[in-house]
């Protein structure tokens, strides 16, 4: 058996070339995407950035896809009395559908460009919903099936490409008008479903997963499970009200952060 002292000495080999800097941006990373996953929209996207600014790009996204799978068993073990079946059913087809193109074409995308380009179409986003909120007659749009087959088909694609489709799934279940659980115990499980048929794609076809990153993940887990459980605590804190605002706000900053 590997001794203690032989099994540090390995992992500080393993991660010999991370900074200080590094693994504290790492750890804060996964701490938003613990927050993120029990109730803190919008969290889990600055760590796309933090992580990119470590690992690059694509390597990032195949450290950042086992953390979310971690961190979305505690979401779905705290809220999975929540969700809105009939909501992630109808989502589901059309997702899955953006995750196969997302694949296959992945490898020729401009990370920096897409994020651009999505990046505006959700802060537009945000502001119609504003002004939906604010109208006296509501719009209809959101019953629509295309409006549906929209927003499946962007969170597919954006979630396999940078697995920045939270800000976009937000916006369709805040416009569904779901009580603030609701919204967390669904969000929960679609990206539960999501983000595990994510795992053989990526190890796969892209092969960003290795034995080396699930070892960087391993290490980052408690950081997941404080974030867990400090976003459960924070949500019990918010009113409804408060917490649609406040969702839709956190939503505007992280895609923001897709502008830079």
């Amino acid at each position: 058996m590997i001794s203690l002292h032989a099994f540090v000495y390995k992992i500080i080999i393993m991660f010999q070339d991370i900074t200080l800097f590094g693994w504290l941006a790492a750890f804060l990373a996964a701490l938003f995407i613990g927050m993120s996953k029990t109730g803190i929209s919008g969290a889990g996207n600055i760590s796309i950035p933090l992580m990119a600014i470590i690992f690059g790009g694509r390597p990032s996204t195949g450290i950042i896809l086992p953390l979310l799978c971690a961190a979305d068993l505690f979401a779905v073990s705290y809220y999975h009395r929540h969700a809105d079946w009939k909501q992630i059913i109808k989502l589901l087809p059309f997702a899955f559908l953006g995750i196969l193109f997302a694949t296959f074409v992945g490898r020729n995308i401009n990370d920096h460009s897409f994020k651009l380009i999505i990046g505006f179409v959700i802060i537009i986003s945000i502001v119609l919903m504003f002004v939906q909120d604010f109208k006296k007659e509501k719009m209809e749009v959101p019953k629509k099936i295309w409006y549906s087959g929209v927003f499946g088909l962007s969170g597919g694609f954006t979630t396999m490409i940078g697995n920045a489709a939270g800000p976009v799934m937000a916006l369709y279940l805040q416009s569904m008008k779901l009580p603030k659980n609701v919204f967390i115990g669904t969000s929960a499980w679609f990206f539960l479903i999501l983000n595990y048929s994510k795992l053989p794609l990526q190890i796969i076809v892209w092969h960003n997963i290795n034995q080396h990153s699930i070892f960087f993940d391993l290490i980052l887990l408690p950081a997941i499970a404080a974030g867990a459980f400090l976003g459960v605590y924070l949500v019990k804190k918010l009113p409804e009200k408060g917490y649609r605002i406040f969702v839709l706000v956190s939503t505007a900053i992280s895609a923001s952060l897709l502008l830079f």
